[in-house]
C-alpha cells in the first residue's frame, strides 16, 4: 500500500475477487519474499495466453528490519546506522556496502542471454524482411517515428482547402474532418474515446473497432474509464509504432489528470482530444463546464495545448500534434459552431507559431485583443465596432500559448509590441492565466466562477462574452 504501514484496518477490498470478476487469471497469496514462489507465479502467468494475469504478493514493508518492518517509518525515512546494522545481522548479510558477491552477480547477469535473444530476433526479422520487404519496411518506418513521405504535403493541402472552403463548424466536427482527411494517409493512427465517441467526434470514415476476437482495427472503445484510457494512450506511445489519441470532455480531464501529467513527464507523443471546452456547452451545467482546465493543461511542463477558433486552426493543430514527437498534445474543441475567419497565406503559415495577427489595424495599434477558440470571432467583431469609432485595435488569435512562448523574441514582439500596453484577453476560461499577456495595464474577459445551467447563448451573455462588453472594456482602458 502507498505510504506503508498496516493495511487491514483501512483496506478491506477483496482485490483477487474483483479481478476474477473482470475475467482475469488471478494468482493469490504469493510470498513476495520467496524468489522461487514469485518465479512460479510468473511462469503460471505466462502459461495463460488468453487472459491478463494479476499476481497478488504478500510482503512486509521494510522486511528484515527488526524494529521497523511492517511500519510506515521504514517507508518515509532512512533506517539509520544502528537499524541498518541490525537489519544486516537479521538477514545474515555480512558483505561490505555496495559489494555484490560473484555468485549473485553472475546469476543476474543477462548480457549473454540478451545478446543471443537479440541475434535470434534479428535473424528472424531479416528472414521476414526477405519474404515481405514492403511490410518490413513499413514496420521499421513506424518504429522509427517517420511519417509517410507525402503526409506533410497532403496536410498542408488540406489546411489550404479548409481556408478556401470557409466552413463554419464546431471545432469538434472540424476535428473529425481532420481525421477523415489525415487518417487515410497515416496508417499508424489509432484512437478511441471514453464512452463519448459520438460527442467527441473521434470516429472517422476509416475507423474500425478493435474487438476481443479481432485486433486488426484502429479504434478503441474505452468505456467510462478516463484514467485507464489516458494511461493506455501513454502505453501505446511508449511501445512505439503508432500515433494515438484518446478523447473525452475537457471537464473530465480531472479524472485522467495523473496520466496526462505522466505523458508530459515521460515526453511521450500522447494526443489527448478534449471537447465541450467551456460554458458554451450550455444546459449540462457547471459540473460539465470546464473553467480551470485550460490553465491546468497550459501550465503542465512539456504539454502543448491547442484551442483552435475554426476549421483551419483545427487542421493546423492536428498536424502539429501528429508531427510532434517530444511530448504530448492536448487538442481542445468546442461543441458549438464557430465562424470561419478570413486569412491570407502568410497568416495561415503563422498559425503554426501558436499566436499571430488575425486582424490588424492601420498604423500602430492603440489596443490589442487576444483571444482563443470560440472567443476569437467575438474579438474580431468587437475590433470592427471599435474601428467604426476610430480606434486602432489589433486582434491576435493565440491557439497555443506554449508554442507562441517558444518563438523568438522578435516574432513575439511583432505580434504583441511591448509598447502597446492596452490589452484585453478574451477567453471562456479562468482569467488569471492571461495576466502574463495583458500585464498590469490590461484586462481579461473571462471566468472567475463556475458556470451555470442555461442555453449557451444565454450563458455567454450572462458572463460577459458579448461584443458590447468587450468594446466597453477596451474603451475603458483607452479612457
Amino acid at each position: 500500500m502507498r505510504g506503508g504501514g498496516d493495511a487491514p484496518g483501512w483496506f478491506t477490498d477483496d482485490t483477487p475477487k474483483r479481478f476474477e470478476a473482470y475475467g482475469w487469471q488471478v494468482i493469490p497469496a504469493v510470498d513476495g519474499h520467496d524468489a522461487n514462489a514469485v518465479k512460479a507465479a510468473i511462469d503460471a502467468a505466462r502459461g495463460d495466453s488468453e487472459r491478463p494475469t494479476l499476481i497478488c504478493c504478500r510482503t512486509v514493508i521494510g522486511f528484515g528490519s527488526p524494529n521497523k518492518q511492517g511500519k510506515e517509518s521504514s517507508h518515509g525515512a532512512a533506517l539509520g546506522e544502528e537499524e541498518v546494522a541490525a537489519t544486516r545481522e537479521a538477514l545474515d548479510w555480512h558483505h561490505k556496502p555496495f559489494h555484490i558477491p560473484e555468485d549473485i552477480c553472475s546469476g543476474w547477469d543477462a548480457r549473454e542471454r540478451g545478446e543471443a535473444a537479440e541475434r535470434a530476433w534479428r535473424e528472424a526479422f531479416d528472414a521476414y524482411a526477405a519474404a515481405h520487404p514492403q511490410l518490413a519496411a513499413e514496420l521499421e518506418r513506424r518504429l522509427a517515428g517517420e511519417l509517410p513521405g507525402d503526409f506533410l504535403d497532403r496536410a498542408d493541402d488540406y489546411i489550404r482547402q479548409c481556408q478556401e472552403e470557409g466552413k463554419s463548424l464546431a471545432t469538434r466536427k472540424a476535428s473529425q474532418n481532420c481525421l477523415d482527411a489525415y487518417g487515410p494517409h497515416l496508417p499508424e493512427i489509432i484512437g478511441g474515446s471514453a464512452d463519448l465517441a459520438g460527442s467527441n467526434n473521434t470516429i472517422w470514415k476509416g475507423s474500425k473497432a478493435i474487438a476481443a476476437d479481432n485486433a486488426s482495427g484502429n479504434y478503441i472503445h474505452y468505456g467510462v474509464r478516463e484514467f485507464a484510457m489516458a494511461a493506455i494512450v501513454n502505453g501505446i506511445a511508449l511501445h512505439g509504432g503508432f500515433i494515438n489519441y484518446g478523447a473525452t470532455f475537457l471537464v473530465f480531464m480531472d479524472y485522467c489528470r495523473n496520466a496526462v501529467r505522466m505523458a508530459s513527464l515521460m515526453k511521450q507523443q500522447s494526443i489527448f482530444v478534449f471537447t465541450h471546452d467551456s460554458i458554451g456547452l450550455g444546459e449540462d451545467g457547471p459540473t460539465h463546464q470546464p473553467v480551470e482546465h485550460l490553465t491546468s493543461l497550459r501550465t503542465t511542463p512539456g504539454m502543448t495545448t491547442w484551442r483552435p477558433c475554426d476549421t483551419v486552426e483545427t487542421a493546423v493543430a492536428w498536424k502539429r500534434a501528429i508531427v510532434r514527437q517530444d511530448g504530448p498534445t492536448a487538442l481542445v474543441f468546442t461543441r458549438q459552431g464557430l465562424a470561419h475567419q478570413a486569412r491570407d497565406a502568410g497568416q495561415i503559415e503563422a498559425i503554426a507559431r501558436g499566436g499571430y495577427i488575425l486582424r490588424d489595424c492601420r498604423g500602430e495599434p492603440e489596443a490589442i485583443l487576444i483571444a482563443t477558440g470560440s472567443e476569437v470571432d467575438l474579438a474580431v467583431q468587437a475590433a470592427a465596432q471599435l474601428a467604426d469609432r476610430g480606434r486602432n485595435v489589433r486582434v491576435v488569435s493565440m491557439p497555443s500559448t506554449e508554442v507562441f512562448d517558444a518563438q523568438d523574441k522578435d516574432y513575439r514582439d511583432s505580434v504583441l509590441p511591448p509598447a502597446v500596453r492596452k490589452r484585453v484577453a478574451v477567453e471562456a476560461g479562468h482569467v488569471d492565466f492571461w495576466r502574463k499577456y495583458v500585464g498590469l495595464d490590461g484586462d481579461v474577459v473571462g471566468m472567475t466562477t463556475f458556470g451555470a445551467s442555461a442555453p449557451a447563448g444565454d450563458l455567454m451573455r450572462h458572463f460577459g462574452f458579448t461584443v458590447e462588453n468587450v468594446v466597453e472594456r477596451v474603451e475603458a482602458l483607452l479612457g
